[in-house]
């Protein structure tokens, strides 16, 4: 049997037009949409101040969305929390809980699974499955926030799958947690991550929203990034840098370029050089990742003094240079390590 649609995909717009064309009150789509976006209902049954007739109407339209939390894993240091999730169709993706000291961040997936192909990261390994709806990456939100008793107040767009690929369902998505009938977050409190899908780039630049655009880099040159990155083979440096500078230019936010430092590929100081170079020029913030290991992949991460020593070179160019904090690791829960399932062997982890 054919999964509903999720009510949770509407604005509050879309489904005024819904209430209107079954014959109901107009002002009903504000108490749905309340308890649907704000409340993170997954019945209509809870619906209290909503009519019977209403309910029933809508349950034949649409599904109350909701996901199930199979498994979560918590980290020895208590403060990153990942979950396994179920969407409505059996399909299963992980997000993750992340305590800062300004508040909790959610990182979301937007598919279950991706096609980009990069060679630092765990959730492209099986390819894609599906791209989620803007309801499903609300669903996540409720879950965790139900799950876990925290209100989450920064969403960071960096699980499974490229949300520009996802293009029309992510953007939809921000409008929904930052509306006010909503979960009302800041725009200024989202960020999105992507590989360089350069046209995407430029459509959400015109979008002009106040979010935190990420574009994960990995590499200096086309050369080597055609070998970490496979989309750079599509859209080159040559392409990528300038939509970027144009993004940041025509927004007025500046970019976050992420780096993964991997042993002996890309962490030396030439390659340091080399960066600083080709970011001349962009308002531009650089965040440098030890890579975290991916055993598909291979991966090995950088020795700490060869990421400190990294990060002096871009400081000497005159860059704003962060090295992020490890959450999660012993949990497989940090960058590039979220993936449709738990890890085989992985360890549920309960404090």
């Amino acid at each position: 049997m054919p999964v509903l649609p999720n009510i949770k995909d509407l604005t509050l717009e879309e489904l005024e037009r819904e209430i209107t064309a079954l014959g109901m009150p107009k002002f009903r789509a504000a108490q749905v949409i309340d308890w649907m976006q704000r409340k993170g209902a997954n019945s209509f049954a809870d619906m209290t101040n909503v009519p019977g007739e209403v309910r029933e109407r809508l349950a034949g339209k649409f599904s109350p969305g909701g996901v199930t939390v199979l498994d979560k894993k918590n980290s020895r240091k208590q403060e990153t929390v990942k979950f396994l999730l179920e969407l409505q169709d059996g399909q299963v993706v992980e997000s993750v809980l992340m305590k800062y000291h300004y508040g909790y961040t959610a990182c979301l997936s937007t598919q279950v699974g991706c096609r980009m192909g990069c060679r630092l990261c765990a959730s492209g390994l099986e390819g894609l499955t599906r791209n989620l709806t803007p309801g499903e990456l609300i669903d996540q939100i409720w879950a965790i926030q139900k799950a876990s008793g925290r209100r989450i107040s920064r969403i960071v767009l960096m699980g499974s799958g490229e949300p520009l690929d996802n293009y029309e369902a992510t953007v939809k998505f921000i409008e929904l947690v930052t509306a006010s009938y909503g979960l009302n977050i800041s725009q200024r409190h989202v960020t999105l991550s992507t590989c360089g899908i350069v046209p995407r780039i430029y459509e959400l630049m015109h979008l002009r929203l106040a979010i935190t655009l990420a574009v994960s880099l990995h590499a200096p040159n086309n050369a080597l990034r055609n070998q970490l990155v496979p989309i750079n083979k599509v859209y080159p440096l040559e392409k990528l840098l300038p939509a970027c500078g144009d993004y940041a230019e025509y927004t007025g936010r500046r970019v976050s370029f992420e780096y993964a430092l991997l042993g002996g590929v890309n962490d030396t100081l030439t390659h340091a050089r080399e960066l600083a170079g080709i970011l001349r020029g962009i308002h531009c913030h650089i965040n440098l990742i030890p890579a975290n290991p991916v055993p598909e992949r291979g991966i090995s991460r950088s020795t700490t003094g060869d990421v400190h020593a990294f990060k002096a070179v871009l400081e000497k160019k005159g860059y704003r240079v962060t090295v992020r904090r490890e959450m999660g690791l012993d949990i497989d829960a940090a960058c590039g390590q979220l993936r449709r399932r738990f890890a085989a062997g992985e360890k549920t982890v309960t404090r």
